[in-house]
């Protein structure tokens, strides 16, 4: 009441029209009781009411994260935020647990004690006894067994990047059986590594040789030719023999029943008909291998004696079995030769060096099947090489 009656005072004293109005005389004359009939008259001063603040609560020290809402009269020490997550959460009670205090060796019992200190020592005078003899291994063995310990050799390791010397021939065949340890008989090897570009395909090395003391082991040879060629293939000792008729017959049945092919050059544009079927099992005839020949009766002698082919690889490596160990030293010396003279039949023409081993030929080893490789001097080679073909070739 009293704060309308301030209203309507301050309104007459500004004399606002809307508070002016008669229609807010009737419940004016309703709530005053001192009205005056006169337009002049003054309104009754209104006293100012003031109210003594509310004490606030004091903090609660067993309050947990929820607090008492504002409304309750107590403003919270949580944020809006914090409250949406707070205010629904169950009061935990806190949890107290009897304290435990663990034995100390004092309350066990005598007895029980002192046995447990009696393998305590145990324990500890085997522990220093174990440590002793690992420290001193070979005195502690001696005291016991009395015997007298040599001293240990130190074997120095090889040096990976120390250079072998270079041997002669028959000092490195020397040198690979007296390392062949194994219980098989190994067979005796030779690698040679080329100075040819392996991208160079034309340049690529390949071809046979018959080694005049290697394994004997029979193989079929067929040889297409007719005529007088034909029969001195037949003479040699070839298995197969035949022209147009064998040509149509592997075509039609797809078969092959040989180990080594030969052609004359008038027959090699027959060939194609079958050469799929040959280049299957390796055998098509190749003027570079010396299968497309025109010494029929020669090619099927050395055929039969046991022709080795060898080829070199993508790394420029010419690799191929030259005997077993149990070969004698001169009997090894001579398939060697009978390789080299090979190796240098098959030499590219587009390879341009003046020398016959110089830019061909960079290094040649020879090892057995499980022994270790020894380097072999290149003018030994060529001494190999010669004298075999003074011997079996000139003979």
């Amino acid at each position: 009441m009293a704060g309308f009656k301030l209203l309507l005072s301050q309104s007459r004293r500004l004399s606002l029209p809307h508070f002016s109005s008669s229609r807010f005389l009737p419940l004016y004359r309703s709530l005053s009781s001192s009205y005056s009939s006169s337009s002049d008259s003054q309104s009754l001063p209104i006293q100012p009411v003031s109210y003594a603040p509310k004490p606030k609560d004091p903090p609660q020290p067993d309050q947990t994260l929820q607090s008492i809402p504002p409304e309750e009269g107590t403003r919270s020490t949580l944020s809006r935020e914090d409250l949406r997550y707070v205010k629904d959460v169950p009061n935990i009670s806190p949890i107290s647990y009897p304290t435990r205090v663990a034995p100390l060796p004092e309350d066990r019992v005598g007895e029980a004690r002192d046995q447990e200190s009696e393998e305590m020592a145990r324990e500890s005078r085997k522990i220093q006894a174990e440590s002793r003899a690992w420290r001193t291994p070979f005195r502690v063995a001696a005291e016991e067994e009395k015997v007298v310990i040599p001293f240990p050799m130190l074997i120095m390791p090889e040096k990976k990047n120390e250079k072998r010397p270079v041997l002669d021939l028959m000092d490195a065949i020397r040198e690979v059986k007296g390392n062949a340890k194994a219980n098989f008989d190994e067979t005796v090897e030779a690698h040679v590594r080329l100075g040819i570009d392996q991208k160079r395909s034309e340049l690529i090395v390949r071809g046979t040789m018959a080694l005049p003391h290697g394994a004997r082991k029979e193989v079929k040879v067929a040889v297409f030719a007719e005529g007088a060629d034909a029969d001195d293939a037949r003479a040699a000792g070839a298995d197969i023999v035949g022209g147009v008729d064998l040509i149509e017959e592997i075509a039609s049945t797809g078969k092959v029943d040989f180990d080594r092919c030969f052609s004359t050059h008038s027959f090699m544009k027959r060939l194609y008909k079958i050469s799929k079927i040959l280049n299957q099992h390796g055998l098509m005839p190749n003027p570079k291998q010396g299968t497309v020949t025109k010494d029929v009766t020669k090619a099927v002698k050395e055929a039969k004696q046991g022709q080795v082919k060898f080829r070199m690889d993508k790394t420029s490596i010419v690799h191929v079995g030259i005997g077993k160990v149990s070969l004698s030293e001169e009997f090894l010396r001579d398939n060697v030769g009978a390789f080299m003279n090979s190796l240098l039949l098959a030499k590219p023409a587009g390879l341009k060096k003046t020398s016959k081993y110089a830019g061909y030929v960079n290094s040649f080893h020879i090892c057995s099947t499980m022994g270790p490789g020894f380097r072999v001097s290149i003018q030994s080679l060529s001494r190999a090489a010669d004298h075999y073909s003074k011997v079996y070739l000139n003979a």
